[in-house]
């Protein structure tokens, strides 16, 4: 499934522009100018599973590095600094990876 059936295709290449240099990402400012925090929880979990490469039910965090090219191929990596903010905000439980209810916790925030 790609992101274009879930989310405008616009409001991604403006987030992905907005974060195009490294070190500037921010995923409440990305998830809000995607369109990702105003949407069903179903569409949510559509969006984990398209990020969630390996199909384990997790979002680990060398998958979390290459978050951008989940919404679009031309998508930039996140540096190891952002990846392990990232990787901070989301991991409630502490178990080094997010799973679906944290990414839905966090996408809403």
């Amino acid at each position: 499934m790609a992101m274009s059936g879930i989310l405008n295709a616009d409001n991604i290449k403006k987030a992905l522009d907005a974060f195009a240099v490294a070190d500037s990402f921010d995923h409440k400012r990305f998830f809000e100018m995607v369109g990702l925090k105003y949407k069903s929880a179903d569409d949510v979990k559509k969006v984990f599973t398209v990020l969630d490469a390996d199909h384990s039910g997790y979002i680990e965090e060398e998958e979390l590095k290459f978050v951008l090219k989940g919404f679009a191929k031309n998508g930039r990596d996140l540096t190891d600094k952002e990846t392990k903010a990232f990787l901070k905000a989301a991991d409630k439980d502490g178990d080094g990876k997010i799973g679906v209810e944290e990414f839905t916790a966090l996408v809403k925030e």
